[in-house]
């Protein structure tokens, strides 16, 4: 006796089965656009904040290195001076963040603007440096929610001269 072969019969598809073909696609060109500029854009704001945090930190560590009346770090050798010193310190300490923040430098001796190489005081002197900072936004949605395109911010740092001479 031969079995005859019984072909497979495939199996009946559901009636809203054909009409969902290629909605997964869709769904997803719809979706992708928004979840993509949600992800730039907190890229970019963290960007942002880290160009502060960096900030925050080279001020410190300027201000920390001004107190001391050092200017061993300026790059004219021949002819060094405290403020290029301070300034170089700064850069120093910022990553590469300080080219791409714009800085403008303020810096204040017991509540008086000093500009210029005589800028950090004397012994026992208060030192404020303040660093007004903006930072350029790569994409234009993020640019649109800040004034001026840019995020702007203020870094700063307080402290009192050391003894320069020793004790």
């Amino acid at each position: 006796m031969m079995f005859s072969q019984a072909k497979a019969r495939p199996p009946r598809s559901l009636p809203g089965k054909i009409r969902q073909c290629g909605s997964t696609v869709v769904e997803f060109a719809i979706i992708a656009p928004a979840f993509l500029l949600l992800m730039i854009g907190i890229i970019e704001l963290s960007m942002a904040y880290f160009a502060n945090l960096t900030m925050q930190h080279a001020v410190r560590e300027a201000a920390r290195y001004s107190v001391t009346g050092n200017s061993d770090l300026d790059p004219n050798a021949s002819n060094q001076q405290r403020y290029q010193a301070v300034m170089q310190k700064m850069k120093d300490s910022s990553m590469g963040m300080f080219d791409k923040t714009k800085p403008v430098i303020t810096v204040a001796v017991n509540g008086n603007g000093r500009p210029g190489n005589g800028a950090f005081g004397n012994a026992g002197d208060i030192v404020v440096i303040t660093v007004n900072c903006s930072w350029a936004f790569a994409t234009p949605l993020m640019a649109a929610i800040f004034k001026d395109n840019q995020a702007h911010f203020v870094v700063a740092a307080t402290m009192r001269n050391e003894s320069f001479g020793g004790l």
